[in-house]
């Protein structure tokens, strides 16, 4: 009613609300997506899409979701995956540390570009006034493959909108090689060998 607009967590499929959840967001303005916590195999995602008429996001936070991975990121109802790495790490009994979760996070990555999907979104940074370890986190996320982070407090956005972004430097080097190539071969630029995938990549 007041122009807002945004995606909606629901309750998961094994939950008594879930079924009301949906049905409460048929046809609400401003609704963009949909996220469906504890994503696996027991999730109507058609049955979603027709009632909300609006994407679907995966929140992957099981071991029996991560299994499912790249299923999930082949379903045409799913638009994207998102890992819930908190949920996840109570499910298979460790910490939630990068090391512990290098591999859910490799596995989504993996899924989501198999699944033709867009590079999953990252899981929260609890510390909601530590902008260091948001951008760190975010940083981290964005090394080894995924697309995005959830947020837990407005504060967040901006800091979390700036670590998303290049840095000057690296425009200003990727702006570098693609002058370099025109040339088609490999070439060097500061020191380092430019060939195609250095190329695709700036």
């Amino acid at each position: 009613s007041h122009g807002g607009a945004g995606c909606v967590r629901i309750n998961a499929v094994a939950s008594e609300h879930h079924c009301d959840d949906v049905e409460a967001l048929s046809g609400v303005p401003g609704l963009r997506a949909v996220m469906v916590p504890k994503a696996d195999d027991g999730v109507d995602w058609a049955g979603i899409g027709r009632v909300v008429r609006r994407p679907a996001i995966a929140l992957v936070e099981t071991a029996a979701g991560l299994d499912r991975a790249t299923a999930l990121a082949r379903d045409p109802d799913v638009a994207r995956l998102a890992f819930g790495h908190l949920d996840y790490a109570v499910d298979i009994a460790a910490e939630p540390t990068r090391i512990a979760m290098l591999h859910a996070r490799s596995q989504l990555v993996l899924a989501s570009r198999l699944g033709g999907k867009p590079p999953p979104v990252d899981g929260v940074t609890l510390a909601i006034d530590d902008v260091v370890a948001l951008t760190d986190d975010i940083r981290h996320a964005r090394e080894v493959g995924m697309g995005g982070t959830l947020l837990i407090h407005p504060s967040q956005v901006a800091p979390a909108r700036a670590a998303s972004s290049p840095t000057d430097e690296q425009v200003e080097s990727a702006r570098e090689i693609v002058s370099a190539a025109t040339s088609g071969g490999a070439v060097r630029v500061g020191g380092v060998m430019v060939d195609a995938p250095v190329l695709a990549r700036a």
